[in-house]
Formats: C-alpha cells, sequence, structure tokens
C-alpha cells in the first residue's frame, strides 16, 4: 500500500517549540510530533508514507510573498517528498498575480485557514481569490471550530452555491467539531473533497464510516494533520474503519495523485 499525506505542518526550528505550545492550548490536546522537518520525515518513513502535502498560512498580508517563497524553496529542495500549497490573505493587494506566481513556481495548492487568518469564508472579500483560483487550483480550507465560526461548514456551502465551479477540499471530513453541519452543507456536493485529518478518532467509528461512504471514497482525501499526529497513528485510524482494499487505496494515495498530478492544469 501506498501512502500521500494531503495535510501536514512544518515550521521553521526556531519557532516550532512555541507554535506547537500555542496549538496545544487553543486545541486542548498533545501534539505528538516536533514540527520539523526532520521529525516530519522520520515519521513519515517510520510508516511508509511516499509523498505528504505541506502549508504555512499568512496571518498578515505582508507575509504573503515570504511564505510562498518558502514553501516554493522545500518543494524545490525535496521533490520526492514534499508538496506545497501555496497561502493568501484577503487582504492582498493583487491576489490574481500572487496566485500565477505560484503557481509558476509549482505550487499545487492553496491552503486557507479563516479562525487563524481571521476572516469569514463567504467575506465578500474573498471572491477576488476564489475567483483568481478557478476550478484549476485546489483550495484546501480548514473547516471547522469549537469557538468561532469563521469556518463553518455553512459558509463554504454558500461559496459553493455561488462558485460551484471550485476545485475545494474540505478538512476535517467536512468540520472539525462540527460534522453535523458538515453532513448538511458538505457531505455528499459534487466537487469537493473531504480529508481525513484530526477527525477520526475524535468521531466514533460509525459516523466517520458513514461520512466517507455518503461522500464516496472517491472523494476523499488521507491526511495525518501532522505534528498533531503521527502518520502511524493516522494510518491506523482509517484502517479502523474497516474499508475494502480497493477504498483504502483511493483514500490513502490514488485520489490525492490524480488531484495534484493528473489533472490537467
Amino acid at each position: 500500500m501506498e501512502f500521500f499525506d494531503i495535510h501536514a505542518h512544518i515550521f521553521p526550528p526556531q519557532v516550532a517549540e512555541k507554535v506547537i505550545a500555542q496549538l496545544e492550548g487553543y486545541y486542548g490536546f498533545k501534539w505528538e510530533g516536533s514540527g520539523v522537518y526532520e521529525d516530519l520525515i522520520a515519521s513519515m518513513d517510520e510508516a511508509g508514507v511516499r509523498r505528504c502535502t505541506i502549508f504555512s498560512c499568512a496571518t498578515k498580508p505582508e507575509q504573503v510573498v515570504p511564505v510562498n517563497n518558502y514553501l516554493a524553496s522545500l518543494q524545490e529542495q525535496y521533490p520526492e517528498r514534499i508538496v506545497c500549497f501555496g497561502t493568501m490573505h484577503p487582504e492582498f493587494h493583487d491576489p490574481a498575480g500572487e496566485i500565477a506566481r505560484l503557481k509558476s513556481m509549482g505550487l499545487r495548492g492553496l491552503k486557507i485557514h479563516p479562525d487563524f487568518q481571521r476572516f469569514r469564508i463567504d467575506d465578500p472579500k474573498m471572491f477576488r481569490i476564489y475567483e483568481a483560483a478557478g476550478e484549476t487550483l485546489p483550495m484546501l480550507f480548514h473547516i471547522g471550530d469549537p469557538y468561532q465560526d469563521y469556518s463553518a461548514p455553512k459558509r463554504l456551502g454558500k461559496v459553493l452555491d455561488l462558485m460551484p465551479h471550485l476545485k475545494v477540499i474540505a478538512a476535517h471530513l467536512g468540520g472539525y467539531r462540527a460534522w453535523e453541519e458538515g453532513k448538511k452543507h458538505l457531505v455528499g456536493r459534487k466537487g469537493v473533497y473531504l480529508d481525513t485529518s484530526s477527525s477520526i478518532g475524535y468521531l466514533s467509528a460509525e459516523s466517520a464510516r458513514e461520512i466517507i461512504l455518503n461522500h464516496g471514497c472517491e472523494n476523499i482525501l488521507w491526511g495525518s494533520d501532522y505534528p498533531a499526529r503521527r502518520h502511524s497513528r493516522a494510518i491506523e485510524d482509517l484502517k479502523s474503519l474497516q474499508l475494502s482494499p480497493e477504498q483504502e487505496e483511493m483514500i490513502f494515495y490514488k485520489n490525492a495523485e490524480k488531484l495534484l498530478f493528473s489533472m490537467a492544469r
């Protein structure tokens, strides 16, 4: 079995410990990895994971260009192991130009984290970014938060009602701690992928399996959410659902390969 992780994070070594402490405080649980590149690769190798998608978010518009440059340099350094998604901010002055630039650098998508970037998914300021991404650049949205509704599943649903052509990945099986709302607004919606990061294990196995099968295994992407979870544990999470070998193959790597490397860009 091959494994292609669609959802992971790393941080510069000088800030990784501080960032993880903040994230542990926010989400209320102990993270399993150290969040630096060397530990990411160790986690991947322990589990036999071939390739991993990583991203970082700009919390200020002036961070967009340097963060995208950093991600492009990582992907260039480690092309066999790392795929990177770029970042964007609603206040950035030229989203279309920067999205064209990040495509030219080989970045494979956009990561959008409304809760940490402090905007609502359906904020009108975001629509010029969605228009620039269009139907060729996948956008992975953090969905769901127990403390605020910037990333509420219903907000992504409103965007997709207006722009159904977008290529969207809704993280955390359609809504971290908001799975019932995700079922209503995202599960079963055509053209939307769900990833499995930070969801199986927080849901009952029955509920996670129900979401996956109702959405269709061809539209599910496996994600570890490293460093929140090490890859071996994230693999065990999905295997605990007792899907068929064919369904597991789609989720563990085939769907990600098709989305990021086989479709015309």
